[in-house]
Order: C-alpha cells, then sequence, then structure tokens
C-alpha cells in the first residue's frame, strides 16, 4: 500500500438530521473534508443491521446493510415522503447520542410510507438489484418477515417447522408474509443504492473506503438459519461450540462471545463456497476489508455451548492459508487488513506473515510499563496500519488522563513529553503514528477533535452505553483541516 493516511468515523456517528448518521448530505461533506485533509481513507465499522445490545459486530445478516442509514432527504426528493413527514419524526437533530430505542419506533413506519409509494417493481434497476443479490438477499428479507411475525423473538425461539427451514413452512410463511418481504427488499434496494452513490462519490474524490467485518456471524441472524450446515450446530439447530477467548489476564474466567463456530471442514469440501460469496460482497461495498480477530483463521477458542465462563474451553485449528488462496484464485487480489492484535503465538504470527497482509498496531497500547511492546513505533514495519487507538479503545485524551503512574511516566518519556504539552496530547500521539514508517495511518476523528471518553464508541463486555456517539454538526473547522493536512504532506502521506 502506498503511504497515505485516513480517519475512522463509523456511519452512525456522522451529523444528520434523523438522529443516527445516514448517507446524507453530511457524509458528502465529510468526503470533501477528507479530500481537503489530505486524507485517502475513510475507515467505517461494519454496515449490516444490528439487533439487540446495537452492536455493527452482531448483526441481523454479514450481507444486508442498515436501513437506519437510508437517507430519508433523497427518499423525499423522489417523491417517496414529504418534508413534513420527515420533520414529523422528532430525531433530535444535533443530538450528541443515538437513541435506538426511539430509532426503532419511528423509522420503520416512515421507510414503510415510502415503501408503499415507490413502484420498484416497474423499475429496471430493482430488478438488477435482485437479480445481483439473490444469492443472499431473499433468506435475508424472509428471516426478517418471520422475525417480525414471531414479535422479534430469536429463531431459536420460533415454531419448530419454521425454524428448521422445513420447505412446506418456508413455503407457507412466503406467501403469508408477501408483502413485508417485499418491504425488506425495498430497504436493501434503498440501502445499496445510496451507499454505492456514496462510495462512487468518495472514489472519484480519491478517498478509498475501508470496510470492516467481524469473523464470526451473530447466532440470531439470516445467515445461520438459512445455511445451518456452515457451523457447528446439532440435528435441532442448537450450537454445539461457542466462539470466546481463554482466561488470562484481564478475566480469570475468560470471555463466552457466544458466536456460532464455522464447520471448517465442510467450509473446505464446498471449495469455501460461503466465504468466496461472503467476501466478494464484500469488495462490492468496499476497497479494502478490515478483518477483525483475524488468529481465528489459525487457531479458535472454542467453548462448549452452555457455558457461562470460558473455562472449559480448548483451542482448535481453523482453515489456515488454505481459505486465502481459495479466495485469491476466485477474487484475484485483495487488499485485506488483518486486525491482529492482543496476545499472538508462533503459528498466528507466521500465518499473517504467510498471507501478506499488513496487521495493525495502535499506540495507546505501546506503553506498558512491566513488559516490551511492538506497538512502541520503532519496532514498526512498512506493511501495518497504525492507529492512536480503534473503536474498542478509549480516546487519546480518556486515556492519557487514566494511564498508571509507571506507563504514564514512560509514556512522558517516549513521547518527550512537556508538562505543558499535555493539553495537546492528542496531537503529539497523532504526530507520532503520522510520523511513524507505516504505509497507513488510521486516526479516529476523535483524537483529531481532542475529544474524552464520553465519545468512546465501544467498551468491550460492557452492557449498554456503546455505540452511540455522534460527531456534532460543526466540529470540522477549516482550521482543522489545515492542520491535518499540514501533517499529512509533512509526514510524506498526502
Amino acid at each position: 500500500m502506498k503511504r497515505a493516511s485516513g480517519i475512522l468515523l463509523p456511519i452512525a456517528s456522522l451529523p444528520s438530521r434523523y438522529g443516527i448518521g445516514t448517507f446524507s448530505r453530511c457524509a458528502y461533506d465529510f468526503v470533501d473534508f477528507l479530500e481537503r485533509a489530505g486524507q485517502r481513507y475513510w475507515q467505517i465499522l461494519p454496515l449490516g443491521p444490528t439487533g439487540y445490545g446495537d452492536s455493527p459486530y452482531q448483526s441481523f445478516s454479514t450481507f444486508a446493510g442498515n436501513p437506519y442509514f437510508i437517507d430519508l432527504d433523497q427518499l423525499a426528493e423522489e417523491g417517496l415522503l414529504s418534508e413534513e413527514e420527515c420533520e414529523a419524526i422528532d430525531a433530535q437533530e444535533d443530538g450528541q447520542y443515538i437513541d435506538y430505542q426511539k430509532l426503532y419506533e419511528t423509522r420503520f413506519d416512515i421507510l414503510r410510507k415510502a415503501y408503499e409509494r415507490s413502484s420498484l417493481a416497474e423499475k429496471p434497476e430493482y430488478q438488477d438489484f435482485l437479480e445481483e443479490n439473490k444469492e443472499w438477499l431473499e433468506d435475508y428479507c424472509l428471516f426478517m418477515a418471520v422475525k417480525d411475525w414471531f414479535g422479534g423473538k430469536s429463531f431459536a425461539e420460533w415454531d419448530e417447522d419454521i425454524r428448521l427451514r422445513r420447505p412446506e413452512a418456508v413455503e407457507r410463511f412466503r406467501e403469508l408474509l408477501a408483502e413485508e418481504i417485499d418491504f425488506y427488499r425495498f430497504q436493501q434496494f434503498y440501502f445499496q443504492k445510496q451507499w454505492y452513490r456514496l462510495k462512487k462519490y468518495a472514489n472519484s474524490h480519491g478517498v478509498e473506503i475501508i470496510g470492516d467485518i467481524p469473523i464470526y456471524v451473530a447466532f440470531d441472524s439470516a445467515d445461520t438459519w438459512s445455511e445451518p450446515a456452515l457451523f457447528q450446530f446439532d440435528e435441532n439447530g442448537t450450537p454445539s461450540a461457542i466462539s470466546g477467548c481463554p482466561p488470562d489476564g484481564f478475566s480469570a474466567t475468560g470471555q463466552v462471545w457466544g458466536n456460532p463456530l464455522y464447520d471448517w471442514e465442510y467450509h473446505e469440501k464446498t471449495g469455501y463456497a460461503w466465504w468466496i460469496k461472503r467476501m466478494r460482497r464484500c469488495f462490492r461495498l468496499y476497497d479494502i476489508v478490515r478483518v477483525d480477530h483475524f488468529r481465528g483463521f489459525d487457531e479458535y477458542f472454542s467453548i462448549p455451548y452452555g457455558q457461562d465462563t470460558a473455562q472449559g474451553g480448548h483451542w482448535a485449528k481453523g482453515p489456515g492459508i488454505a481459505l486465502f488462496h481459495a479466495l485469491q484464485k476466485e477474487l484475484g487480489e485483495t487488499r485485506i487488513i488483518a486486525e491482529d492484535l492482543g496476545f499472538l503465538t508462533d503459528s498466528v504470527i507466521r500465518f499473517v506473515r504467510d498471507t501478506g497482509y499488513p496487521g495493525m498496531k495502535v499506540l495507546e497500547f505501546a506503553f506498558d510499563s512491566r513488559e516490551e511492546s511492538n506497538y512502541l513505533p520503532h519496532t514498526y514495519t512498512q506493511n501495518c496500519v497504525a492507529y492512536t487507538g480503534t473503536h474498542d479503545n478509549q480516546t487519546v485524551v480518556g486515556w492519557f488522563r487514566s494511564l498508571p503512574e509507571e506507563d504514564y511516566r514512560m509514556a512522558v518519556r517516549y513521547l518527550d513529553l512537556k508538562r505543558e504539552d499535555e493539553n495537546e496530547i492528542n496531537w503529539k500521539m497523532i504526530r507520532t503514528v503520522l510520523a511513524s514508517v507505516a504505509d497507513t495511518a488510521i486516526i479516529p476523528i476523535q483524537d483529531y477533535l481532542g475529544l474524552d471518553d464520553a465519545a468512546r464508541i465501544n467498551t468491550p463486555s460492557k452492557l449498554g452505553g456503546n455505540w452511540i456517539w455522534r460527531m456534532k454538526k460543526n466540529a470540522l473547522t477549516e482550521e482543522m483541516e489545515k492542520k491535518i493536512r499540514e501533517l499529512t504532506e509533512l509526514y510524506g502521506r498526502c
């Protein structure tokens, strides 16, 4: 990758008129800001429809898009909504946090009004969309319609015949819920139409999109319900094992994530067809794909289903390099970022190196006074992506304020930080990342803005209060744009 830099800002965190970031004028304005500031990349979080907990990493589908991101103003421009209807939803135009409950209660009602006026069946571009996405679209739309029929319950609680996808039940629900299924098709059509338009605009202005996908899918998803053979399920559709990580210094009992694990033997027999389908979709949506928990392709931690802790789990072998050879054969050379953070075994290090993909370096991880760190910039290689922090970290300002004394001293020494400089710790960290030899540097927008942990995106293992931060409408100033561009030029990233 050519030496360059970019900014991390989730779509949901964009300012907009309607309570959550969308593919609106504000998104196009952000692309313009990136271009003027000399940035080549816009990194986002997963775009899938979110469920319980509002996490983009626990989506109802790994292929579908989040209908909350559909821009209502564009629907109004097409005559599908009135300005009065848009204003009536009362969505806190410039609120700092997303109210997902209000979104759930209001957004689908107004989208349904647009759907009822759309006459999509008559449009050739809609028919092309249906054909292009038929591999996943019909199963997803049926899944969501049936989920609504059962009051939003997990498919594990549905009636047995439709839970196990018996053909007569599938056909019965297709007929019974035909209009609801069509409404979900409508949502996905406009999600894709508006996203492709935004991505095309970004690319035409020299900005590439770095997308993000979790390695696993959610248990309650169209993916698991429609293709159970892909996963370690028994004959009743119940997982035999689930994902997590083992006990360590941070958690004496480990972490239970709860995602179903892949049946890698089955995937190998199919030539990794589902993964090829998944990644083909990704590279239609994004220019570069960051794959979360990349080490799980080498080895993954398996926990018996029903366990409350990870103490009874064990490591098992993943598909390794064979999966990526299959992807390369079908898709050609692909641009992937391997999320390889945390403790890495020699086997994982060799695996990431053999793929050739750049790994990640997070500067906030560098100043642990208890041990040597390969997150210190003088240890970087060119083939990596350097960050001040990610969506899972504190903002730089929040991180610095909470450092233990010994780590604080180490950071002060390494960064050559004077007492009078501490109020600008974010810029000191940003400079250090941009000056590093890493080919790619990505800075979360909160760090450019100098915000504290009130602007943090996610705190892992914390229930509630995540994924809600929004950037204020006028946060990005000409002064900031100029300062970012000057630093970008200074360190050869323009």
